[in-house]
C-alpha cells in the first residue's frame, strides 16, 4: 500500500481547515468548489469516501509520522525507558 507523504497530507488538512472556516463564514460558489476538491483529493489521498474518514486517518498518519520522526531524533541510550 502506497502511503502519502505527510507534508501533502499537512498542507491538504490545512487548506481543508481554512476553506471550512471560509466557506462558513462567507459561502461564495468559488470557496465551496474549492472546499469540494481539497475534501475529495483527501478522500482520495486517504483511501475513502466521507471526509470524516479521511481526516481521521489523515491525523493518524501525521500522528504517526511525528512519533517517527521524534524517535528518529532521540539520542542512544535516551528512549525514557529504565533499564534494570
Amino acid at each position: 500500500m502506497l502511503v502519502p507523504d505527510p507534508k501533502v497530507v499537512r498542507g491538504l488538512l490545512t487548506r481543508y481547515a481554512s476553506l471550512r472556516i471560509a466557506d462558513a463564514e462567507r459561502g461564495n460558489p468559488v470557496t465551496t468548489r474549492e472546499l469540494e476538491d481539497v475534501s475529495y483529493t483527501l478522500c482520495v489521498m486517504m483511501g475513502t469516501t466521507a471526509i470524516r474518514d479521511a481526516v481521521a486517518k489523515a491525523d493518524a498518519l501525521l500522528l504517526g509520522a511525528g512519533r517517527a520522526a521524534d524517535t528518529a531524533r532521540e539520542p542512544a541510550g535516551r528512549s525514557g525507558l529504565l533499564t534494570v
